[in-house]
C-alpha cells in the first residue's frame, strides 16, 4: 500500500491547462488585436480629409420643404479646385452625390447658390452674354458644363466658364444618353452643398433678366419648376413602352419640357433613383425621348405635385410644329421679341399672379450674341 502511494506521488502532473488560464490568454490576444486596429484606424483618419456638413454648408432658404430628410452626420467631400475634372466613373459619382446631405441645419447665414447646368454640344457661343450676366455675383452661383469629350475650348483664366467642364461623354440627341448627361451634371453639382437650386440650360439659352432677379426668383420660390402633364396623343402616351409595366403604368406616364429648375431634394432623387431610371435605360429608345418623360414621370410618381409649379422657366417657340422648336437668328433679335419673352405671359408665383413667367429663352443662334450684348444693359439690366 505504501508503495502504491509512493508511485502515485512520483507520477508527473497532467499537461492540461485550466480553463481559466485559456480564457485569460484568449482575452489578451483579443485586446492586443483591438489596440492594433485602433492604431491603424487613427493613422488612416489623420491622413483622410473628413469635412462635417456644419463646417462647409450654407443655410437653405426657409421656404424649402421642411419634410426633407435629415443630413447624415459626416461625409467626404471633394475640395474646391481650379477644375471640376475627377477620376470617378458614373457609378462612383452618383453614389458620392447621393450621400451628401439634402438640406443644411446650422446657424450660419451664408447665401445658398444656384447651380447653372449647361448641356452643350461643343462650346458656348453665347458666353459673352453670360459673362455679363454673372459678373459681380461669384458667391451666389456655380457653373457646370457637359460638352463633347473631344471638344477643345480656349478660355481665358478670368472667364466664369474656365475650369467648369465636368468629365463628360458623347451625347446623341433623342437617346437615353441625354438623360444620363443631365444626371451627371446634377451629381457633380450636388457635391457642393452650397448649391440649393439647379437649372438646366443649353448653349442656345439666354437670360431674360439680370442676375439679381433670376437668383431671387429661384431661391425664394416655394415651388420647383418641372413641366409635367398627361398627353394622350402619339407624342405622349404613344411613347410609353409596355415592358415598363407594372412599375410604371400607362396612366402614370408624363411628358414635359426638358428644361427644369429643381431643388436639392428632387436632384438627389433623380440621381439616386434605382426604381424607374433603369427601366428608361432599357426600354425608352427612339422614338421615346427620356429627357421629355423621365423627370416628368418621376415627379408624378414620387408625389412632388404639392411643390411643383408645373411649368418650365425657359421660353421656347413651338409654333412651327415639329420635333425641334424655332431658332432665332441675328435679324430677328429686337426689343419687341425679347419683351414678349419677358412679359408676354401670365402665371402664378408663390400664390400671386405675375407676368414674369420665364427667366431664360432658347434657341438663339451664335450670330445673335453681339446684338444681345448691346441690348442687355438697357433691356435686361446687366452689362
Amino acid at each position: 500500500m505504501k508503495e502504491q502511494l509512493r508511485d502515485q506521488r512520483s507520477r508527473p502532473a497532467p499537461s492540461i491547462l485550466p480553463s481559466q488560464l485559456l480564457n485569460l490568454i484568449t482575452f489578451c490576444l483579443l485586446l492586443a488585436l483591438a489596440f492594433s486596429m485602433g492604431f491603424i484606424t487613427s493613422f488612416y483618419v489623420r491622413n483622410t480629409t473628413i469635412i462635417h456638413p456644419l463646417q462647409t454648408a450654407h443655410v437653405a432658404p426657409r421656404n424649402l420643404s421642411s419634410s426633407l430628410p435629415l443630413p447624415v452626420k459626416a461625409h467626404v467631400m471633394l475640395r474646391r479646385t481650379a477644375t471640376l475634372m475627377h477620376e470617378m466613373n458614373d457609378e462612383e459619382l452618383l453614389w458620392r452625390a447621393s450621400i451628401v446631405p439634402r438640406i443644411q441645419r446650422n446657424s450660419t447665414k451664408q447665401a445658398p447658390k444656384v447651380a447653372f447646368l449647361f448641356l452643350t454640344r461643343e462650346e458656348l457661343p453665347l458666353a459673352p452674354l453670360w459673362e455679363m450676366f454673372f459678373k459681380g455675383n461669384q458667391e451666389l452661383f456655380s457653373i457646370y458644363v457637359h460638352s463633347h469629350p473631344d471638344s477643345n475650348w480656349s478660355l481665358p483664366r478670368d472667364s466664369v466658364f474656365y475650369g467648369r467642364r465636368i468629365p463628360s461623354q458623347a451625347v446623341t440627341w433623342g437617346t437615353i444618353r441625354m438623360m444620363e448627361a443631365e444626371r451627371r451634371l446634377l451629381a457633380n453639382a450636388l457635391l457642393d452643398f452650397s448649391n440649393q437650386r439647379f437649372v438646366l440650360l443649353s448653349e442656345t439659352c439666354v437670360p431674360l433678366f439680370d442676375f439679381a432677379t433670376v437668383y431671387s426668383y429661384l431661391i425664394n420660390s416655394s415651388r420647383i419648376f418641372i413641366e409635367s402633364y398627361d398627353d394622350a396623343g402619339p407624342s405622349g402616351r404613344g411613347r410609353y413602352r409596355r415592358p415598363m409595366k407594372p412599375r410604371i403604368k400607362l396612366q402614370q406616364w408624363r411628358k414635359g419640357s426638358q428644361w427644369f429648375a429643381m431643388d436639392r431634394s428632387l436632384a438627389v432623387d433623380v440621381i439616386s433613383d434605382e426604381d424607374y431610371f433603369p427601366l428608361f435605360q432599357r426600354y425608352c429608345r427612339p422614338l421615346c425621348f427620356a429627357d421629355e418623360h423621365y423627370v416628368q414621370t418621376l415627379v408624378s410618381m414620387r408625389n412632388y405635385w404639392s411643390r411643383n409649379a408645373n411649368r418650365s422657366l425657359t421660353w421656347v417657340d413651338w409654333s412651327k410644329r415639329g420635333i425641334h422648336p424655332a431658332k432665332f437668328g441675328r435679324s430677328q433679335i429686337n426689343v419687341e421679341l425679347l419683351q414678349r419673352m419677358r412679359n408676354g405671359s401670365s402665371c402664378s408665383y408663390n400664390g400671386e399672379s405675375t407676368r414674369v413667367c420665364f427667366l431664360f429663352a432658347r434657341k438663339f443662334l451664335p450670330n445673335t450674341v453681339n446684338r444681345l450684348v448691346r441690348l442687355a444693359p438697357k433691356l435686361m439690366g446687366f452689362g
